[in-house]
C-alpha cells in the first residue's frame, strides 16, 4: 500500500475517499495550486474513479508524465505517471488522481466506460508515452502517423530534427505511408454492407473549407444519411508540448500563441499564470486589468471569425466580409498597443511587456462605442435570417449531461443551459472586480451555440468598457526577481541588476520545483496548462489541455442519422481550431 500523507487542508472529497477506501490506499501530493492531488494504486484505480464520477461528471484532462529523469519527483512516482484531472462545475471543485507504472509494466485499465472522452485522451497518452490502457476499444495512434516509431514525449525521444537521421522518402516508403493512411472500415467496427444496403465511405477533408483546417472525417453513409463518422486528427501536430521542455520558461511564451492561433494573448494568459503560481509571483493591479482588456479584445476577435464563418458555412456569403472588417479594426488597436497583430506574444511572467501607449484610451473607446450598432445589424443580417435558422435550429443538439460526459466546456456547454463561466464562478486574474452577464442557451443545438458566442461579444465590450473607465495606476510588471525581463532602466544603475537581466533573458529564470495548473475561460472553452518544474530554467513537463480536442471527439455521437449538410452546420457551430486540437 502507498503510505498516506494526509494534509491539513484536505477537501471534503478527499475525506470522503479516505472514509470509503481507507487512507492507506492513497498518497497525497502537495502542489502550489492547492488542487487536491492523490496517488492511488493501479489495482484500485477504476474503483476510485467510478466512485468519484458521481461528484465529478467531467474528466477535464488525462495525460502522462515520464518521471525517469525527474530529480524532485514525488515519493509515489515510478517510471511513468498517468494523471486524471476531474472537475465538478456545480461545486466549483477539482481533484487530480495519479497512478504510477513501471517501464516494464506500463499499463493501466481504461476509463472510457466511466467518461467517454477518456477514449481520445488514452490514445494520446499511449501515442506519446507508450502507456497501454487495457480494455480500450481501439488503442491506436491519434496525433502521430501510424508508421511512427517510438513515443515522442518520452524523455529518450529526440526533441529536434538535428538529433535524428536526415529525412528521406523513397518510393517504397512513400507507398507504405500512403497505404497506412487508407481508411479500413473493419478496423473501426464498421460493416461495408448489410443484407439490403451497401454503405458508401466518404472522406470529408483533410483539405476542405468546411472542416476549418486539416481535419478529416471518414463518413459511413447510407445515401446522404450519416450512419457513422470517424474523426481523424493529427495532420497539424507540431509537438508544442515537446517544445515546452526545451524552451526556457519565458521563451516558450510565443509558442503558446500558436495553439489557438485566433486567441492571441489569451493563450499567453493560462501559461504565464501557471508559471506565476509555481513561482509565487504577485501581479500588480494595472497589469491584471491590462491583461483582461487584451484577453477580451481577442475574445471578440475570435468570436467575429466564428460568426462570419458560421454564417458562410450555412450559405451566407456577405456577413464574413463585414465581420472581418471589424476584426481588422480590432487588430489595428492590438498592433498599436503590442506591436503585433494575431500573435503579439505580449504577456510576460509577472505582467505585460510594456505599459499602454499614449492614445490607447481613444482607440479602444472608439471601437467599443461603434460595435453595438454593428452587432445589431449582424443580428438582422445573419441570426434572424430564416435560412440560417432552418439550417441550425434543432440540428446537432445535445444535453448538459452529454456535454459534461464528453468534456465540452465554454460557449458550447453554456448553450445547453449550463450556467458556468470560470471568469465569474472561479474568478482569476482580477475578473472578480468586473460586472458582466454569462449568456446561456437552452436547446444545445447549432443555433444556440452561435447565440451564446454573439452575446459574449457584447459582454466582452462591457468588460472592456470597465477596463477603460477604471484602469489602475502603477507598474505594469511585478518586481519579483523571477519576473521576465526585470526592469531594464535599473540595469544602467547597478551591476547586480544588469547581471540578473542578462541571466534572466539568456538562460531564463529558475522556477521552484513543483506542479501547478491554471485553467482559464478561453475563447473556445477551458484552456489549462499543467506545468511540472524540476527546479530548472525549463519546464520538465508542459501539458496543454485545449477545449477543441474533446469537442471533435464528440462529433460522431450527435451526427448519426443526420445529413452531410447538417454535419457541415455542426462543424461550423463547434468553433474549433486544428492547432488547438493537435498542438
Amino acid at each position: 500500500m502507498l503510505e498516506a500523507q494526509v494534509t491539513a487542508d484536505s477537501s471534503g472529497v478527499v475525506d470522503d475517499l479516505f472514509a470509503r477506501f481507507g487512507a492507506p490506499c492513497f498518497s497525497s501530493q502537495p502542489t502550489p495550486d492547492n488542487t487536491p492531488t492523490l496517488w492511488v494504486e493501479r489495482e484500485k484505480l477504476l474503483e476510485v474513479l467510478r466512485h468519484l464520477h458521481k461528484d465529478f461528471p467531467m474528466l477535464l484532462d488525462l495525460f502522462g508524465i515520464d518521471e525517469r529523469l525527474r530529480e524532485h519527483k514525488p515519493e509515489a512516482a515510478q517510471d511513468f505517471t498517468v494523471v486524471y484531472h476531474l472537475l465538478n462545475l456545480e461545486a466549483r471543485e477539482e481533484i487530480r488522481i495519479k497512478v504510477g507504472v513501471t517501464a516494464n509494466d506500463a499499463s493501466v485499465p481504461s476509463a472510457h466506460q466511466i467518461w467517454p472522452n477518456a477514449n481520445w485522451y488514452e490514445r494520446e497518452t499511449w501515442d506519446m508515452f507508450g502507456v497501454e490502457f487495457s480494455g480500450h476499444p481501439n488503442l491506436r495512434r491519434i496525433l502521430l502517423p501510424p508508421t511512427w516509431e517510438g513515443h515522442a514525449l518520452r524523455k529518450d525521444h529526440p526533441a529536434r530534427a538535428t538529433e535524428m537521421e536526415p529525412f528521406s522518402l523513397d518510393e517504397e516508403k512513400q507507398a507504405a505511408e500512403q497505404e497506412a493512411l487508407l481508411f479500413k472500415p473493419e478496423e473501426w467496427g464498421m460493416a461495408r454492407a448489410t443484407e439490403d444496403t451497401e454503405f458508401m465511405f466518404l472522406n470529408l477533408g483533410p483539405n476542405h473549407p468546411s472542416v476549418h483546417g486539416v481535419f478529416r472525417i471518414a463518413l459511413q453513409l447510407d445515401g446522404e444519411v450519416i450512419v457513422d463518422a470517424v474523426p481523424d486528427i493529427g495532420y497539424h501536430h507540431r509537438g508544442a508540448e515537446k517544445m515546452g521542455e526545451r524552451q526556457t520558461w519565458h521563451s516558450f511564451i510565443p509558442y503558446t500563441d500558436r495553439i489557438d492561433y485566433l486567441g492571441g494573448v489569451m493563450n499567453n494568459l493560462a501559461y504565464v499564470m501557471a508559471v506565476e503560481q509555481l513561482a509565487g509571483i504577485e501581479v500588480p493591479p494595472r497589469a491584471k486589468v491590462i491583461r483582461i482588456m487584451m484577453a477580451e479584445l481577442f475574445r471578440i476577435s475570435s468570436h467575429l471569425v466564428f460568426y462570419g464563418t458560421f454564417a458562410q458555412d450555412v450559405g451566407q456569403m456577405s456577413p464574413v466580409f463585414y465581420m472581418f472588417a471589424d476584426r481588422e479594426r480590432l487588430f489595428g488597436i492590438v498592433e498599436a498597443i503590442t506591436g503585433g497583430r494575431m500573435h503579439p506574444a505580449w504577456f510576460r511572467i509577472g505582467g505585460v511587456a510594456q505599459d499602454l501607449p499614449e492614445g490607447w484610451h481613444r482607440l479602444v473607446g472608439d471601437f467599443i462605442d461603434s460595435m453595438p450598432k454593428r452587432l445589431d445589424h449582424y443580428q438582422t443580417m445573419a441570426m434572424d435570417n430564416s435560412i440560417l435558422k432552418q439550417r441550425t435550429v434543432g440540428i446537432g443538439d445535445y444535453t448538459t449531461e452529454d456535454a459534461l460526459a464528453w468534456g465540452i466546456t465554454g460557449p458550447s456547454l453554456r448553450a445547453t443551459g449550463m450556467d458556468f463561466d470560470l471568469r465569474r464562478d472561479r474568478p482569476y486574474g482580477g475578473y472578480d472586480q468586473f460586472e458582466f452577464e454569462v449568456p446561456v442557451g437552452n436547446r444545445g443545438d447549432c443555433y444556440d451555440r452561435a447565440v451564446v458566442r454573439v452575446e459574449e461579444i457584447r459582454q466582452s465590450l462591457r468588460i472592456i468598457r470597465q477596463c477603460l473607465d477604471n484602469m489602475p495606476e502603477g507598474p505594469y510588471k511585478s518586481e519579483n526577481k523571477l519576473a521576465t525581463p526585470p526592469p531594464k532602466e535599473r540595469t544602467l544603475q547597478d551591476i547586480e541588476t544588469l547581471i540578473h537581466h542578462f541571466l534572466s533573458v539568456s538562460w531564463g529564470p529558475v522556477m521552484p520545483a513543483g506542479e501547478a495548473s491554471f485553467p482559464i475561460e478561453a475563447t473556445k472553452g477551458i484552456n489549462n496548462y499543467h506545468l511540472v518544474s524540476d527546479g530548472g530554467t525549463t519546464s520538465y513537463r508542459t501539458r496543454i489541455r485545449t477545449p477543441s480536442f474533446p469537442a471533435l471527439q464528440q462529433i460522431p455521437d450527435y451526427s448519426r442519422g443526420l445529413l452531410i449538410a447538417d454535419l457541415i452546420a455542426i462543424i461550423a457551430s463547434i468553433d474549433f481550431v486544428m492547432a488547438d486540437v493537435d498542438r
